[in-house]
C-alpha cells in the first residue's frame, strides 16, 4: 500500500532534525512550506497525496503551487524558500529510494537582489552596549551588556550566543561554536567579553546545573531570541537607532568594523562561519557605498 505524503513528510522532517541537524527555525519553516504544498496537492489532484501521486508530479504542477502561493501574497524570498523546502523533501525521497522525481529541480528559482547588511556605527554599537546596562534589575542589566558584548565582540548569531551553558564560564580565550549546518568554528574572545560574561554570571540569582542555559529570562528560564529582539527594540527607542538595529545587526557590525579596520576577508569569513566567501564580501560593499556617497556629495562636478 502506498504511503501517504503526510507520513513521508514526518520521515523527512525527522531526517532533517537528526541526520542533517537542521535548526528549529529551519524545521518549522520547511515543515510549514511542505505542509502548504501537500494541502495544495489535495485540491490540485482531487485527493490525498501519496508516494505514487508524488512520483507522477510534473514541473507544471510545481509551478501551479508557486502561482497559488504568489496569489496569496508570497514574495520572491518566500517562493525561494518554499521551493527549497519542496526540493529538500524530494531529495530525501530519492535518497531513501522511496521515489524519484526531478520536477521540483526543473522549476527555476526566482532571483533575489541581496540587500547590503545594515551594521551600526562603531559609536552606536558602543552606545547600545552601555545603554543595555541601564536596567532596573541589576543582574538583567549585566545580562544584556554581556549578551551584546558577546554578539558584537565575537560576531555570534543570536542562537549561538544563547546556546552557551553555565558550565562554559569562565570562558576560555577561544570558544568552539557549533554554527549553521553543524559546522564548527573557533572564535577568539576578547578579555572584555570574558569579563562581561563573568560579571553577569556572578549576579545570576538562580542556581543551575552546568548544562543549563547561561542567558536567562527574568523568571530564570532560558532566554529566547524574542527577548533579545525586545532588548534591541528598547535600545532603538532609547537611542533613536534605526529599525534595522537588531541582535543580528551586532554581528553585521562586528564584520563591517573588522574589515574597515584592516581585517582580511578570509579571516572574517572564518570568524563568521560563512560557507562561501561571497557572503562575507557583501560587507566590503558597505565601505565602497559609503565612499561613493562621500565622493558624490563632496566632488564639485557631482
Amino acid at each position: 500500500m502506498a504511503r501517504s505524503a503526510q507520513d513521508l513528510k514526518k520521515l523527512w522532517l525527522a531526517s532533517l532534525a537528526h541526520e542533517r541537524r537542521a535548526s528549529a527555525h529551519t524545521l518549522r519553516a520547511y515543515g510549514d512550506d511542505v505542509e502548504r504544498f501537500l494541502a495544495f496537492l489535495h485540491t490540485h489532484l482531487g485527493g490525498v497525496a501519496n508516494e505514487k501521486s508524488l512520483a507522477k508530479l510534473s514541473p507544471a504542477d510545481i509551478r501551479a503551487f508557486i502561482t497559488v502561493r504568489r496569489s496569496e501574497g508570497l514574495g520572491a524570498k518566500g517562493v525561494q524558500r518554499a521551493l527549497a523546502a519542496v526540493r529538500s523533501f524530494f531529495r530525501y525521497l530519492a535518497r531513501e529510494n522511496i521515489l524519484e522525481n526531478a520536477a521540483a529541480r526543473s522549476v527555476r528559482t526566482p532571483r533575489i537582489r541581496r540587500g547590503l547588511p545594515r551594521p551600526l556605527s562603531e559609536t552606536d554599537a558602543a552606545r547600545a552596549i552601555e545603554q543595555a546596562g541601564e536596567h532596573d534589575v541589576e543582574w538583567l542589566g549585566a545580562r544584556d551588556v554581556a549578551l551584546l558584548t558577546l554578539l558584537y565582540g565575537a560576531g555570534l548569531r543570536i542562537s549561538e550566543a544563547l546556546s552557551l551553558k553555565r558550565g562554559d564560564v569562565p570562558l576560555p580565550a577561544s570558544l568552539t561554536i557549533l554554527g549553521k549546518g553543524g559546522k564548527e568554528r573557533v572564535v577568539p574572545l576578547l578579555i572584555v567579553i570574558r569579563q562581561a560574561i563573568e560579571a553577569y554570571e556572578k549576579l545570576i540569582p538562580f542556581s543551575g546545573a552546568k548544562g543549563s542555559a547561561l542567558f536567562l529570562s527574568r523568571r530564570g528560564k532560558a532566554m529566547s531570541a524574542r527577548e533579545a529582539q525586545l532588548l534591541m527594540a528598547r535600545l532603538r527607542g532609547a537611542l533613536g537607532l534605526s529599525e534595522r538595529a537588531t541582535p543580528h545587526a551586532m554581528r553585521h557590525s562586528f564584520a563591517t568594523h573588522l574589515l574597515s579596520n584592516g581585517g582580511d576577508l578570509r579571516s572574517v569569513q572564518e570568524l563568521l562561519g560563512h560557507a562561501s566567501l561571497s557572503t562575507t564580501q557583501t560587507y566590503t560593499q558597505i565601505d565602497t557605498k559609503k565612499l561613493m556617497d562621500v565622493y558624490e556629495k563632496a566632488h564639485p562636478r557631482s
